[in-house]
This record gives structure tokens, C-alpha cells and sequence, in this order.
């Protein structure tokens, strides 16, 4: 060479393009427009863990390894790119071994002599491994925090730090946290799926306790981040002797540990550390990465923080809703039944922080009389606590309700009046009342497993779905009623609800369901926008319909996940199915008279010998037939006489004597009747007696030499349940006798 630039044959050979992106110690990668992947260097290979020939053609850019999430970026990249600029950024990359690292990359066009952009060129390198520390680390708790900030559990948070930190910044990552004066490992994360050894380091979830003197120890006591640059330089005392040894085995070097510290109270620690498992320019962790470091984990706490915060806001929700829906379900004669129920989505998804997930949906069982179910959904207007108590309210008003057995109709009228009475005291300027009452839709259903009679009365909530012989139906409703609490003045509760009744197929399944179960959060199934009402609906019913033989759960089930969608409001389901097969029920009309008292106990005794009850039950039922019996004969002479049209033939009579028509009296009284039903069930018989008295029974207390006044006081001492309701006759009187003893 005889002057700067002259350069040998030799020299000039070697400093072909090929030669010197072969010795880069950076990637190279090039794509052409469509961002497949044309040259990259073996650096390239190195660094994205991929093997391959660098001037074949080797699929997308996003076969480097590019994680799912920052797949945006890098269409962003080649639009940017396209257009003649140059892009700058940070991806996370999946090496092809499995590990994680982060990769700052550098894109600028690749043009044509024309001037015409024909592809990309990129540039990459490991963040956190050049001269450029400073940009890197930035750009790197830019990402940290960006992760972080979208992570509302404890165990999601720290798995996330221990992914960011190995292998890109550490060998190993430890994180502990405080449980009450303990400190519990939560975290052990280490390179190339390395494992400690058994009786080493202590696994996850053992309690760990750093001698006095240890860098740990000082990092929680000072509550500052503790470097310790190398340890063949350094002696500090080791937690237990297996410990020790395994440091020495693996060659650590190098540890950083910071406090994780949040307003003021250390929440635990995480530790760094480096060993000769890996093989990095640097061995040792100096100033400017403990600051690093330290930096990291004020994001850390916050974030846990947060998380812990959350899990104890969602502890507390799902404890409150638990205890306000049903406990367990009661085991029913002629009905099997499945109930979901699922809390609303973190409000923070919609940027309005952190909230409880409990609402306002809800569902109920309640057994009524002589083997009857009553069935409730329901949905209060809003979420969050508010929405939650006044439904807590309305389910314990509307049980007590229920135990009346008055028609669906009028337990929802009486519900629509407490909703109002709930509603929070307001009052305007001049005093007047202005209180709101909350809207709320509700269906209340009763159910008869015996006659597989249904009747339901219903407040605008949304109709159930009837399945039978592979068909999934809306239920026709013809007169749905205003939802609870918004019925206008003046209208009385009777005009809005009505009742109505239907006869379930044998082995119909009914769905129940609040509206949390059709209204999702758009997904790609809708092409990211919001579907209607109607087409949820469509999708529903036509996954349903492939399931109406299914049992109740795995209806359930599928009615949870047929919507695409996230779940964004709280959401109730309720599967209920009629049994296929008709249950033992015997019934018969007797005349009010006493010769029918032992008429009645003998079609008792024969029915109960005939379902093969226990001899010693059967016997109770029919002392206690006996007893409901007598006091129906009894009652009936003194009971109101119904209405009846007089027809009289022949000519009319005087006024004076229309009233004396021999025998007129006794005929009415005679024609009095009494209707008596056994029902058996799997656990229970239920009787009831039905007569035209409109006068429900009480029990009396019968003096000494009092002849009656104890039939009723029996049957309270000797039925599991007993009780009375009226109906359009006149009333019911049921006991329930256990066919095994108490």
C-alpha cells in the first residue's frame, strides 16, 4: 500500500461485501417488499437462534422469532419503510431454542439505482449488549413498564419480570415476597431451562430466610439496591451449606437485589445474578446496572402492588357475590338442574382502573309447596357494589314473597313495589321526593314436575329458550311487563304483569339466561365489529340445538361458550330439564262428609303400600290424612256458600218464596267436595287437600277438655313441612312426610 486508500488484490478481496457482513458482529437481514426474507448474515443466525443458508430465500420476517404480540410492529416497520423512511425499535424475539431476548433493530429502504425502494434492510442487535446502554435500557423499561402496566394478577406479574429479565439481563432471577412477617419465594427463573438441584436453592413456595450480613438481608433492612460486583472478591454468609456449594459449583459471579419497595413498605425483593452457565462479555454487574436494576424494580412493586390490590378486590367481589347467590342448589323431584354463573370483566380493560366484578345478575331454587319449585333469574341495571346490594335485597325480599305460593304475577307486583321502596332517598330543591328506583328485569317461574305444569310471569327480562327434539325455540311470551321499578304512576301492578302457563314436553330443557350471555365484546368471528341482538341470538340457539340431548351441565357448558366474544358484563344461566317419565301421583274427589274421612285413609294407605313407603311413614301419612281430612268435613258446614246460578223450573216464584224451596239448603251444603292428591317423590310423599273454603288454616291451642283444636298442632309436630296456599277454588292444606325416619 503506498498511500491511504490504495489497497492490495489481498486487502481488496477481503473486504468484499460478503466477507465483511460475514464478520459483522451484527445482524444483517434483508427482505424485499413483501418482507420475505432474501440475505441474512451468520451473525443473524446466531443471534435469532435460526439455522439456515443466507442467500436462500427463507419465508417472512416473522420467522425470525418475533413474539405474537409485537407482530403490529413489524407491519408497522414495513409500511414505514416502504414509504422511504427509516425505523427504529424494539422487539421481543423467541430464539430458537425457547429463550427470550430483546432485540434492537434498525430498518432502512433498500433502493434500485432508480431510486425506487425493492426491499428493507435490517440491522439488530441483543439490547443491553453494545456500547449504547443508556438508549437501550430506556427503550427496555419503556417495554417493561408497557408489559407490566397490563397485568392485574400477582403470579402473571412476576412470571412476566422473570421472562424480561432471563436471559437478557441475568442468569438467574429470584423474587420474594412478604406473606405477614414470612418471606415466600414466588419466583425462581433460570437460563436454558436449567433447574437447581434438589437441597440447594429453595424451590417456589418455600419460606426464605437470609442470614444477618448477607446482601439481601441489608437490601431489605436499608431498603436500597445492594451490588455485589464479584464474589470471588467478596464474602458474605450463605443461607445453609447446599447453597454455598451450588454457588461455587456453577461459578456465580456477579449479584444485584433490590427491595421492592411501595409507599413506603417492602413488599419482598428480587435478586439478579450471573454465573459462568452463560457466556457474556461482561461477567459482572457494575454501578450503572444496579441503578438499572433499581429502576426495574420501583416498576416491579408498583406492579405488584397493584396486583395484590386487585386480588384482594376480587377476593373480596366474588366473596360478596358467593354469598349473596344460592349456597347450593336443593335436590328436586322431576327437575335436574345447572346454573353458571361468571362476574363481570375488570373494568381496567376499559381504562377506568381497577373496579369489583360483581353485578347485578342473579339466580334462585326455592322449594315451595307439596313439591313445586319456584325458579328466578334476574338482572339489575349497572354493575359494581351498588348494583350487587340491591340485588342481595331483591332476592331475599322475593324468597319470602315466594314462600306465600300466591301466583307469579302478584310476586312480581309485590317485588315491583319493594324495588321502589329500595331505591336510594333523593330530594329536589323544594323537598320533593325525586328518588330513582333501579330498573331491573326479572321472570319468575313456578314449576309442577308432577304435571309438568309451568307458570311464569315475566318483568322485560328476556324469554327462555325451550329445547326438545333438536330444536332450540324462543319461548313465546304474550305479555311481557315492564321491568321492575319503572311501571308508570297511577298504573297498578296487576295491569303490567300477567300470568301465564304452559305444559313442558317430557324431557324439555328450558334456558334461562341475563343478558351478560349474549352481549360480548366484538370478536374477529364479527369482523371486529358489534353483532346484533339477532345474530348472537341465531348463534345461540343453533349451537343449543345440537345439544337437547345433553345433560343439563354440558347445556351449561355449551351455552357459555357459544357466543364468540369476551365476556363483558356479569352474566347468570340457568338450565333446568324435565324428568321423561311421569312421577307417582294418585288423586281423587270425596263429598264433605265425615263417613269420607276413613274413604280418604284407606286410598292413602293403598297408594302408600303401592309405591312400597315404609310401613311406619305410611302409617304417620295417614294419621295425618286423617286429621287434614276432619278438619276440611268439619269446616265445610260453616264454610261461605259459593256463588251458584238458581235455576228454578216452572213459572217464576213469588219474591216472598223464592228463597223457600224445599231442600234448596241442604243441597248446597251436601254438594261441598274435597279433593285429596298423594304425590311421591324420591325422598318425600307430599298430600295435599284441596276444599272451597276460602279461610286458611292456624293452629289453636285446645284447653284440657277441649274435644278438637289438635289436628292442625299434630301435623306441625309430626311433617317435615306443612303449610297452606290459596287457590282459585278456595285453598290447599300440605304436609311433607320423609319416607325415611329424622
Amino acid at each position: 500500500m503506498k498511500r491511504w486508500g490504495d489497497l492490495s488484490q489481498e486487502a481488496a478481496d477481503f473486504l468484499s461485501a460478503s466477507s465483511v457482513l460475514d464478520h459483522a458482529e451484527m445482524a444483517v437481514v434483508v427482505t424485499d417488499r413483501f418482507s420475505n426474507l432474501l440475505y441474512w448474515n451468520p451473525f443473524a443466525e446466531k443471534l435469532f437462534g435460526r439455522q439456515g443458508k443466507g442467500s436462500v430465500r427463507e419465508g417472512s420476517v416473522l420467522s425470525l422469532g418475533i413474539m405474537e404480540k409485537d407482530h403490529p410492529l413489524a407491519v408497522e416497520l414495513a409500511k414505514h419503510v416502504l414509504k422511504g423512511g427509516v425505523w427504529e425499535g424494539t422487539f421481543d424475539v423467541k430464539r430458537g431454542d425457547g429463550t427470550m431476548i430483546y432485540v434492537r433493530a434498525q430498518a432502512v429502504p433498500l433502493r434500485h439505482d432508480s431510486g425506487s425502494v425493492t426491499g428493507i434492510v435490517i440491522t439488530a442487535r441483543e439490547a443491553m449488549r453494545s456500547n449504547e446502554r443508556e438508549k437501550d435500557r430506556f427503550g427496555l423499561l419503556e417495554r417493561i413498564g408497557e408489559r407490566l402496566a397490563g397485568s392485574l394478577y400477582v403470579e402473571e406479574t412476576l412470571k412476566r419480570v422473570a421472562e424480561m429479565l432471563v436471559p437478557q439481563f441475568a442468569d438467574h432471577c429470584f423474587i420474594e415476597l412478604m406473606e405477614g412477617e414470612r418471606l415466600v419465594r414466588r419466583v425462581s427463573q433460570h437460563v436454558q431451562g436449567w433447574t437447581p438441584p434438589p437441597d440447594t436453592w429453595k424451590p417456589v413456595g418455600s419460606e426464605i430466610r437470609y442470614p444477618a450480613g448477607h446482601y439481601a438481608d441489608t437490601a431489605m433492612r436499608r431498603q436500597e439496591t445492594i451490588l455485589v460486583e464479584d464474589f470471588a472478591s467478596s464474602s458474605f454468609p450463605s443461607p445453609h451449606e447446599g447453597s454455598a456449594r451450588l454457588c461455587g459449583e456453577i461459578g456465580m459471579t456477579s449479584a444485584v437485589v433490590a427491595p421492592l419497595c411501595v409507599r413506603g413498605e417492602t413488599l419482598g425483593l428480587m435478586y439478579l445474578g450471573l454465573s459462568n452457565l452463560t457466556d457474556r462479555r461482561s461477567p459482572h454487574y457494575d454501578a450503572f446496572d444496579r441503578d438499572f436494576v433499581g429502576a426495574i424494580a420501583t416498576r416491579v412493586a408498583l406492579a405488584v402492588d397493584n396486583a395484590l390490590l386487585f386480588e384482594e378486590e376480587r377476593h373480596t367481589a366474588e366473596s360478596f357475590q358467593k354469598h349473596l347467590l344460592p349456597r347450593a342448589l336443593p335436590t328436586l323431584d322431576g327437575l335436574d338442574i345447572a346454573v353458571r354463573y361468571y362476574p363481570a370483566a375488570p373494568l381496567a380493560s376499559h381504562g377506568q382502573g381497577i373496579q369489583t366484578q360483581v353485578g347485578g345478575d342473579w339466580y334462585d331454587v326455592i322449594p315451595l309447596s307439596a313439591g313445586r319449585v319456584g325458579i328466578v333469574i334476574g338482572d339489575v341495571e349497572g354493575r359494581g357494589a351498588k348494583a350487587a346490594a340491591i340485588m342481595g335485597q331483591l332476592r331475599a325480599a322475593l324468597r319470602a314473597f315466594a314462600q306465600d305460593d300466591k301466583p307469579p304475577a302478584e310476586i312480581l307486583a309485590r317485588l315491583d313495589e319493594w324495588t321502589r321502596i329500595i331505591a336510594t332517598p333523593e330530594q329536589d330543591e323544594s323537598g320533593a321526593d325525586i328518588s330513582v328506583p333501579p330498573i331491573v328485569t326479572c321472570q319468575y317461574l313456578v314449576y309442577d314436575a308432577w304435571s309438568r305444569q309451568l307458570s311464569f310471569a315475566n318483568a322485560g327480562h328476556a324469554p327462555p329458550l325451550l329445547l326438545h327434539d333438536g330444536q332450540c325455540l324462543e319461548m313465546n311470551i304474550e305479555e311481557v311487563g315492564q321491568p321492575l321499578g319503572v311501571r308508570a304512576k297511577g298504573m297498578h301492578a296487576d295491569l303490567v304483569y300477567k300470568e301465564e302457563s304452559r305444559t313442558l314436553p317430557p324431557g324439555a330443557a328450558l334456558v334461562l339466561y341475563t343478558d351478560g350471555l349474549v352481549d360480548r365484546r366484538p370478536g374477529r368471528d364479527f369482523g371486529g365489529r358489534m353483532p346484533s341482538d339477532e345474530e348472537t341470538l341465531a348463534i345461540l340457539q343453533e349451537k343449543l340445538a345440537a345439544c337437547t340431548k345433553e345433560n343439563v351441565e354440558r347445556i351449561a357448558d355449551t351455552a357459555t361458550r357459544a357466543v364468540p366474544g369476551e365476556i363483558d358484563d356479569d352474566m347468570a344461566i340457568l338450565v333446568l330439564r324435565a324428568s321423561p317419565v311421569d312421577l307417582d301421583v294418585e288423586e281423587r274427589d270425596f263429598p264433605a262428609q265425615p263417613i269420607m274421612v276413613g274413604e280418604a285413609r284407606r286410598m292413602a294407605a293403598e297408594a302408600f303400600a303401592g309405591w312400597n313407603v315404609p310401613e311406619e311413614r305410611a302409617e304417620l301419612a295417614c294419621l295425618l290424612v286423617s286429621e287434614v281430612v276432619t278438619n276440611v268435613v268439619l269446616h265445610a258446614a260453616t264454610a261461605s256458600i259459593p256463588r251458584r246460578e238458581l235455576v228454578v223450573e216452572g213459572p217464576p216464584l213469588p219474591f216472598e218464596e223464592s228463597w223457600d224451596v224445599p231442600g234448596f239448603e241442604e243441597e248446597l251444603v251436601g254438594d261441598k267436595t274435597f279433593t285429596l292428591r298423594l304425590r311421591r317423590g324420591e325422598e318425600s310423599v307430599w298430600v295435599e287437600v284441596f276444599d272451597q273454603d276460602l279461610r286458611l288454616p292456624r293452629i289453636r291451642s285446645a284447653g284440657e277438655n277441649d274435644e278438637g283444636g289438635r289436628g292442625l298442632y299434630l301435623v306441625d309436630q309430626l311433617a317435615k313441612r306443612w303449610g297452606s296456599r290459596p287457590t282459585k277454588e278456595g285453598k290447599a292444606v300440605w304436609f311433607e312426610i320423609p319416607m325415611r325416619s329424622r
